[in-house]
């Protein structure tokens, strides 16, 4: 009975080391994540996309809005063109290119939303569609209601 519990243990020693072997491998001929020119085009692309932000809040502005009430139409506007954008299949090629560039901004989120929802339509409009794209829309809608909550009784006991 000890030997055939020794022979597995054996059989298990070559296979254990050709895994090692093989991660060392592997971990050697692995390419490194170009990190310089990943942070550049993050920060251009959201740089731009922040730029086209300020361009449409400006428009609001000159058509009378105030620069207070101009932010909520600007955000609405820069959803409904990532959501466009999403739909055509665009700007998960820009997600590709830039990164966090493209997912740190609100358009980013809606892209999260949409994607979400085109993935699962085939399972139709309330259990694909409605339910599937606030599997990420939720947690964040959330966290973002406790935080904003923690900051405002922050701010209340600060005064």
């Amino acid at each position: 009975m000890t030997r055939g519990k020794s022979r597995a243990m054996q059989a298990n020693k070559p296979a254990k080391l050709q895994q090692k072997e093989y991660q060392a491998i592997a971990q050697r001929k692995k390419m490194k994540p170009p990190v310089l020119r990943n942070v550049v085009v993050a920060w251009v692309v959201g740089g731009l996309i922040c730029v086209l932000g300020q361009a449409i809040n400006q428009f609001f502005i000159s058509r009378g809005f105030s620069s207070e009430d101009a932010g909520s139409p600007t955000v609405a506007v820069l959803i409904l063109i990532s959501s466009i954008l999403t739909g055509l299949g665009v700007y998960d090629v820009l997600g590709q290119f830039a990164g966090a560039g493209s997912a740190v901004p609100v358009t980013g989120f809606a892209n999260s939303v949409v994607s979400a929802a085109l993935e699962f339509k085939r399972e139709g409009l309330v259990l694909g569609v409605g339910a599937k794209m606030f599997s990420l829309a939720g947690p964040v809608i959330v966290y973002g209601t406790i935080t904003a909550f923690i900051v405002g009784v922050i701010r209340a006991l600060l005064r």
